[in-house]
C-alpha cells in the first residue's frame, strides 16, 4: 500500500508539472504573452518527467498509460480551478472512465514475460 500511495503522489506531481508546463507554452503561444513564460514552463516539464520516472512500476509504457487517467482528472481540475470553467457531467464521466482504466492498468496481475 505504501508503494501505491507513493506512486499516486508522483503521478499527481507529474500531472501538476505537465499541465502547468504546457499551460506556460499556451500562455506564450495562444495568449501572446512574453517568451519568458517558457522558463517556468520548461522547469515544470522537467519536474513532470522526473516525477513520472519515480512511479513504482516495472515498465515505462504501463506507467505512462496509467498516468493518462491521473492526467485527465488533473486537467479537469485545472479547467475548473485555473480557467474558471466548471466541469460538466460529461467531463466527470470521462475522467471516471479513464481513472478506472488507470487502476486496471496499474494493479491488474500482469504477466511478466511474453
Amino acid at each position: 500500500m505504501a508503494n501505491s500511495m507513493r506512486s499516486l503522489v508522483f503521478f499527481l506531481v507529474a500531472a501538476v508539472g505537465e499541465i502547468s508546463g504546457c499551460y506556460a507554452f499556451w500562455i506564450w503561444l495562444r495568449l501572446g504573452k512574453s517568451i519568458l513564460w517558457l522558463i517556468p514552463g520548461l522547469i515544470a516539464l522537467i519536474i513532470f518527467a522526473s516525477a513520472l520516472t519515480r512511479v513504482d512500476a516495472s515498465y515505462a509504457g504501463r506507467t505512462y498509460a496509467a498516468y493518462g487517467g491521473i492526467y485527465i482528472l488533473s486537467s479537469i481540475f485545472w479547467l475548473w480551478l485555473a480557467e474558471g470553467v466548471k466541469p460538466d457531467r460529461w467531463d466527470l464521466l470521462g475522467a471516471t472512465i479513464c481513472l478506472v482504466g488507470a487502476v486496471v492498468i496499474m494493479f491488474a496481475p500482469h504477466r511478466t514475460t511474453f
